[in-house]
C-alpha cells in the first residue's frame, strides 16, 4: 500500500522547485522506464501493478493499485508504470562535435521533441538559456520517450556561454542564408530561438552566420514550429 509520504513526494515532483529540492524526477510508461533503467540514471523507485515486471535491485519496485497510480500520475489515462529517478550527473561540455543551443524555448512538447531529435542525430549536448523550460518537466519527459538518458542538457547564461565559445555559431533566422547552400563545418553550435520571438537581439549579435530554411510553398505561412525547424537543420548538419 502506498503511504501518504510517498504520494506527497511524487505529486510534488510535478513542480520544478521540488524536483530541484529532491534531485528527482518521474516518467510514466513501461517502455520509457525500461529505457532509463538500462541507462546510467539511478532509479529511486518504480511503481507498477506487476512487481515482477522489472528485474532491478530489491526494494526498488513497489506494487501499487491502479487507483494509486492514478493519484500519482499527471496523465488522464495512466499507463500503469511510473518510475522515479535521480537527476543525471553533471558532465563536461563536449566541444568536439555539433551542439544545440536553445534561446528561451518555452513549450514542453517542443523541448521534448528536440531532445528526441538530438538523440536521433547523435547530438549529445544541448545548452539551454535559464528561461528555457525545465527538461525534467513531466510533459517534456513524455515527449522525449527515454532520450533524456542519452542527451546532456546544461542550463546556463547563454550569452556568456556563446561569448566564450571558440567554435562557429550558427543561428536559425527567417532571412538567413539558405542552409542548403551553406558549407557547414564538422563542429559548431546551432542556436534555435523562442517559439514566438525567435532568437533574441542579444543572442543574435553573437552569431557567426545566420541560416534559414527556404520556403517553397504558400507565402502566408509565417514560420515553422521550432522542433520541426530543428529537425530539418540537424539533418543538414549531419548530411555527408
Amino acid at each position: 500500500m502506498l503511504v501518504k509520504s510517498q504520494l506527497k513526494l511524487i505529486r510534488s515532483l510535478q513542480q520544478k522547485k521540488y524536483r530541484n529540492q529532491h534531485g528527482l524526477f518521474f516518467v510514466e510508461g513501461k517502455k520509457t522506464v525500461e529505457e532509463l533503467l538500462v541507462s546510467n540514471l539511478e532509479p529511486y523507485k518504480i511503481y507498477c501493478s506487476d512487481a515482477e515486471a522489472f528485474e532491478v535491485s530489491e526494494g526498488i519496485v513497489e506494487r501499487v493499485t491502479s487507483a494509486e497510480l492514478k493519484q500519482m500520475s499527471c496523465l488522464k489515462n495512466p499507463p500503469g508504470v511510473l518510475g522515479v529517478f535521480s537527476f543525471k550527473k553533471k558532465s563536461e561540455i563536449d566541444f568536439s562535435d555539433w551542439m544545440l543551443a536553445l534561446d528561451d524555448v518555452r513549450d514542453p512538447g517542443n523541448l521534448g521533441t528536440i531532445i528526441r531529435l538530438c538523440d536521433w542525430f547523435g547530438i549529445t549536448t544541448i545548452i539551454c538559456s535559464k528561461n528555457t523550460v525545465d527538461c525534467y518537466n513531466p510533459k517534456v519527459l513524455q515527449a522525449t520517450m527515454g532520450s533524456i538518458a542519452r542527451v546532456n542538457i546544461h542550463y546556463t547564461d547563454l550569452s556568456n556561454f556563446l561569448q566564450d565559445a571558440t567554435i562557429p555559431i550558427y543561428g536559425a533566422f527567417m532571412n538567413g542564408a539558405s542552409v542548403y547552400k551553406a558549407n557547414l563545418p564538422e563542429k559548431g553550435i546551432l542556436v534555435m530561438g523562442n517559439e514566438g520571438k525567435g532568437i533574441s537581439k542579444e543572442i543574435g549579435e553573437l552569431i557567426s552566420q545566420e541560416i534559414s530554411i527556404p520556403q517553397f510553398g504558400n507565402k502566408t505561412t509565417e514560420s515553422l514550429n521550432v522542433a520541426t525547424a530543428t529537425a530539418i537543420l540537424l539533418n543538414e548538419v549531419r548530411r555527408d
